[in-house]
């Protein structure tokens, strides 16, 4: 047998339920899934389901560029149809299935069991460096506090809009359901009065355009028209004013870090890394990156549309500079005078 050359070594917990459901609201509607009753998995619903179905897969693939997988586990009551569907899923990745019966009609008590399993498992076994849970219910707080006073790396997988604010804040890391490599990104959450609003809103952008050809006096409106393609330069990026309130785990309703606190949370990077090494003209770009995540775990350049952390802190290059020497990326926070004067 091969030796195992990771040192790191990671145990994986899935409220099922949790993951399930919350997949199911985001695409189709907040309470989407207890009124449509998805759990019976009906004929009619099917579609639904397909489209909303988790990847087992990616997660475990995701939870493996941590370390060796050494545990796995999912809870769920597995009688439930829409459960017992993922059977094929669960049985080739060899996960170890829990049965949760409820003991009430709203509540399996996956939260009670799973936090158990973890604080049992992570004494009996010190090897475990990394607690991969994934969940987005604000009753794992604790568990993700406990886990880290343990001297574990807590990272978080839930589904944006589905998870707590401050599951988030808890986590060493945590990365979207919807941000994960292989899985199809949903499209903008469903809101109420959504379909009122989009049927209103159309009027008030498209009037302007319709009104052009018929107005009394085209021309003057015209002209300005004509002008819009050279305004549309790239705008310069503001920085965060020194009496901003500080961050906040996440700024954007769907769970996920907006373009503006990025911006934020890179320059308060910079500003922390530059008050502790007060020497260092240029400070080293994967310790900048590890610190925005230690102020907001769900920070990832790749869903605010850059490839690189690199290229994210180029795209803000009126607040920060990079330097490149071969295989060595370093940034420095650029001279307020000279911010302020742009």
């Amino acid at each position: 047998m091969p030796e195992l050359t990771d040192t790191d070594r990671v145990a994986v917990y899935i409220d099922f339920d949790n993951i399930v459901i919350s997949r199911y609201d985001q695409l189709h509607g907040d309470g989407a899934w207890r009124k449509d009753n998805a759990r019976d998995a009906r004929n009619e619903i099917a579609p639904k389901l397909t489209a909303a179905r988790i990847d087992v897969g990616a997660i475990l693939d995701f939870a493996s560029s941590f370390g060796t997988v050494a545990i796995t586990r999912a809870y769920a009551d597995w009688s439930v149809p829409a459960n017992a569907s993922y059977k094929g899923q669960l049985v080739d990745r060899a996960i170890d299935l829990t049965q949760l019966f409820p003991a009430s009609g709203t509540k399996n008590g996956a939260d009670i069991r799973l936090s158990v399993d973890v604080l049992e498992d992570l004494f009996r076994l010190p090897d475990i460096t990394h607690v991969v849970i994934v969940a987005g219910d604000s009753d794992y707080i604790a568990l993700a506090q406990r886990c880290k006073r343990l001297g574990r790396v807590v990272v978080g997988i839930g589904v944006a809009g589905g998870t707590a604010k401050a599951l988030i804040s808890a986590c060493d890391e945590f990365e979207s359901y919807d941000g994960l490599p292989g899985v199809e990104a949903a499209p903008s959450r469903p809101t109420r009065g959504g379909a009122k609003a989009a049927a209103a809103a159309p009027p008030a952008e498209v009037a302007p355009v319709d009104a052009a050809p018929v107005d009394a006096a085209p021309a003057a409106k015209r002209a300005p028209a004509t002008k819009r393609p050279a305004v549309a330069a790239k705008p310069t990026i503001v920085a965060p004013l020194a009496t901003d309130p500080f961050i906040s785990p996440t700024d954007g309703a769907d769970g996920t870090v907006s373009d503006r606190e990025a911006t934020r949370l890179l320059v308060r990077a910079l500003e922390f890394a530059h008050a502790k090494n007060e020497d260092a003209e240029w400070l080293n770009a994967s310790g900048v990156k590890s610190q925005i995540k230690r102020l907001n775990p769900s920070f990832n350049e790749k869903t605010l549309g850059f490839s690189s952390f690199t290229d994210f802190v180029r795209s803000r290059g009126n607040l920060a500079e990079v330097q490149v020497d071969g295989q060595h990326r370093r940034i420095r926070l650029r001279d307020r005078a000279a911010k302020t004067g742009e």
